[in-house]
């Protein structure tokens, strides 16, 4: 649908998904209406139904394509200069500042519990996103190589994929007790076996 819209209809969907978005932050899934959208995004009835004409759902999956394309847009400009010690610095404090102002409110795990995360729309949000994620990550540990603060030898790839791992598991630790300790551990750790790896002194 997206795709055949003109400027002026990719805009008026975008403002849409982009206030629904907001909606269903304060609110929660459960309790975010079309009527609560509607009056946020100054939308008739009939315009959600021509931008989204599978209704609430398929509005959910756009909101939550919006969410996890936010997810990599909060931790810019420094995901995608990964290229010093100081750059991983700042990337950790921003992804570590980022889920503890969320705290235990995931709009993304939520918009997925809603339309079911096994459904081909959510499943291939959820898996475009990690890698998308742990590209970025890789192509920094690479960055890193090629100004000659790691050894080539490095998997970057491995690397990337266990520091995702790691920061998934403690956002899940942080979403059920409040905690951000473990992303905290989580981070320094595979920033510091980096670091070590560079200096092993």
């Amino acid at each position: 649908m997206a795709a055949k819209l003109t400027a002026k209809g990719r805009a008026t969907r975008d403002r849409i998904v982009e206030g629904a978005a907001q909606v269903v932050r304060e609110r929660g899934v459960a309790f975010a209406t079309l009527e609560d959208i509607m009056a946020r995004t100054r939308a008739s009835k009939s315009q959600l139904f021509h931008y989204f004409p599978a209704g609430k759902d398929e509005l959910l999956l756009a909101i939550a394509q919006h969410e996890a394309d936010q997810v990599l847009e909060d931790q810019q400009p420094y995901l995608g200069r990964l290229d010093s010690w100081d750059a991983w610095s700042r990337w950790r404090d921003v992804v570590v500042r980022r889920y503890e102002e969320q705290g235990d409110q995931c709009p993304l795990g939520s918009l997925f519990l809603q339309v079911g995360r096994a459904t081909p729309g959510a499943r291939a949000i959820v898996v475009e996103l990690m890698d998308q994620w742990q590209a970025s990550l890789a192509a920094g540990i690479r960055a890193l190589q090629a100004a000659g603060h790691l050894p080539a030898g490095v998997d970057a790839g491995q690397r990337a994929a266990a520091l995702l791992a790691g920061i998934q598991g403690g956002v899940a630790i942080l979403q059920s007790t409040g905690r951000s300790s473990h992303l905290r551990a989580a981070l320094d750790q595979a920033i510091g076996d980096l670091r070590r790896l560079a200096d092993p002194r």
